[in-house]
């Protein structure tokens, strides 16, 4: 029997984003408010380009999200970030990874997922470009980017002195703004040994040219606080 979602996605960090959510709502509320199937998507072949997908998302990006249960019919969500801020509005209905609508927090919470979705991912996805697959060699680019990188690496350990999350009163409350930019630091601090794909094994650190997050400690903590968690280790283990 079909559940009442869909997931399509692949073994990256945009895509773990989304299964390590999941996870974590199933462990709050239990697989009989949420569960989902999943379906994965080999990016290497290009399926995510074929015409069923680009009708789900015209971007031709995973991961992209199935609400088979919507009234009147299926609702497709898609960009990671969109996804996350879908699922905690409809299943987390205690506030466990949330904050009120319309508060302080909220916001916060919202400034720190934009912050990840408009910063981490693209300046990195551009440091591994000109680091590892330019078809020339540019030395502004793959500093700039690098250099970029770093920064914002940087920015999240400012973020993190004196706290354990992101968003959140006092020392802060795991939220979506935390599991939102998780995994693109899960895979700089774990390298590729806890992966297996090569999309993955790829987003490791030496391909954006920082070799170690021992110069954000605060940063460092916070990754290795997280990945302990069990809907954490089960999100990643997702397709």
């Amino acid at each position: 029997m079909s559940k009442s979602l869909l997931l399509y996605t692949a073994p990256t960090p945009n895509g773990h984003k989304v299964s390590i959510m999941l996870e974590e709502l199933k462990l709050a509320y239990g697989s009989n408010v949420i569960d989902y199937d999943v379906e994965k998507i080999n990016i290497s072949t290009n399926r995510q380009k074929e015409p069923w997908f680009i009708a789900l998302n015209p971007n031709g990006r995973i991961p992209v999200l199935v609400d088979r249960e919507h009234k009147p019919e299926p609702f497709s969500v898609f960009e990671s970030a969109a996804i996350l801020l879908y699922l905690v509005r409809k299943y987390d209905t205690k506030g466990t990874f949330s904050f009120p609508a319309g508060s302080d927090d909220e916001s916060v919470m919202l400034q720190w997922i934009f912050f990840a979705h408009g910063g981490v991912g693209p300046m990195q996805g551009q440091a591994h470009h000109f680091r590892n697959y330019a078809p020339e060699d540019v030395p502004y680019g793959k500093k700039r980017y690098t250099d970029e990188t770093a920064r914002l690496y940087n920015v999240l350990n400012i973020r993190l002195e004196g706290r354990e999350y992101l968003a959140g009163p006092g020392k802060g409350k795991y939220s979506v703004a935390d599991l939102n930019v998780l995994p693109w630091y899960v895979n700089h601090l774990t390298l590729a040994v806890m992966f297996s794909c090569i999309v993955c094994r790829i987003l490791s650190h030496p391909h954006a040219g920082i070799e170690t997050l021992d110069a954000f400690p605060n940063t460092k903590a916070w990754v290795e606080r997280l990945i302990a968690r069990p809907g954490v280790q089960a999100g990643r283990q997702v397709p």
